[in-house]
């Protein structure tokens, strides 16, 4: 009887152990709060937005880590975005995503007296934007090939005379690009006309300005204000027989002509590595450029500009035919 009461109790202390070292399991699984800013809303940073959050909750799945994402937008307004940082720093996330350049910087700004990672998406020029050197701060950067794109130019209209450029003056991302191309035209003995624009309406307006002027064609770089105007500014060039060279495919899909650039899929994804490698105690490594080349054409402003795009394959690998998505 002495030996039976004595397995029971040495069962029952098994089964507490077992119990305990099951709590302690789960009290060890690591979990975290991560934050992805969204500087805007269009095509190109809604796609990096999605790539990031869907490559972070199978990341975390796949390595037994609990995960709370959270998006924010901040309208393309500093002020608002200034508050977002405030906020995830006070509810105690454990790591930010920025999605473009003015985003990077407000949560860069928020964090600097903090040890919270960010871990920036899509930005063109990293150090130009204050954005190297900086403990916990890093990412992937879409730095634009100017003299391809414009060289993509010249290969389909090899007697062009004058080139448009249009962006914003209040976009960090356009400042590189655009001296780049200044000195790529200067070097080639082509004249240029420039119109910038901050507001929808200022968008529109160099837009028709540089379409009365009857430009041969049109360089804006990954500029995220005149994105948003991308429709319209396509319809505008397109309606008056002027291909739009631009620098991201958010562009193109909202009927502009052609880009070189980077996959902004890829570019979401790596950058979701790169967050949980840093949350699980990872070192943060320098930013990343990611691989352009991609050349990607709108078939149907090809077609209304009767414009012959076939030396774009000899220049890429890769040549992606796309149409108009409509909103």
């Amino acid at each position: 009887m002495k030996k039976f009461i004595s397995l029971i109790l040495a069962a029952a202390m098994a089964l507490s152990v077992f119990a305990v070292s099951a709590l302690a399991g789960e009290a060890e699984k690591p979990s975290f709060k991560v934050a992805i800013v969204q500087q805007l809303d269009h095509a190109s940073l809604d796609e990096i937005r999605t790539a990031a959050e869907g490559k972070l909750l199978a990341l975390a799945a796949e390595n037994g880590v609990e995960l709370e994402v959270k998006n924010f937008n901040g309208q393309n307004d500093a002020t608002v975005l200034n508050q977002i940082g405030a906020k995830v720093v006070s509810d105690g996330y454990d790591a930010i995503l920025p999605i473009a350049t003015l985003a990077a910087t407000c949560m860069t700004t928020a964090t600097e007296d903090t040890d919270i990672p960010v871990i920036y998406a899509a930005i063109s020029d990293p150090e130009s934007s204050g954005l190297t050197g900086i403990e916990n701060v890093t990412g992937t950067s879409d730095a634009l090939n100017t003299p391809f794109i414009l060289d993509m130019m010249l290969a389909v209209q090899p007697d062009i005379q004058t080139v448009g450029l249009l962006y914003s003056r209040s976009e960090i991302n356009s400042e590189v690009p655009i001296a780049q191309a200044k000195e790529y035209l200067d070097d080639k003995g082509i004249a240029y006309i420039e119109k910038t624009g901050n507001t929808a309406d200022e968008v529109l307006s160099a837009a028709n300005a540089l379409a009365a002027a009857k430009v041969d064609a049109v360089f804006t770089p990954t500029d995220n204000t005149i994105m948003n105007s991308a429709a319209a500014v396509g319809e505008i060039f397109a309606e008056a027989g002027i291909p739009h060279y631009t620098g991201a495919d958010s562009f193109v899909t909202a009927g502009c002509f052609a880009t070189c650039g980077v996959n902004y899929t890829d570019l979401g994804t790596y950058t979701a590595d790169m967050a949980l490698e840093i949350l699980q105690g990872g070192a943060v490594p320098t930013f990343h450029v990611m691989d352009g080349g991609i050349i990607t054409v709108n078939t149907e402003t090809a077609a209304q500009l009767d414009i012959d795009y076939a030396p774009f394959f000899d220049m890429a690998n890769t040549v992606k035919e796309i149409t108009t998505t409509e909103e």
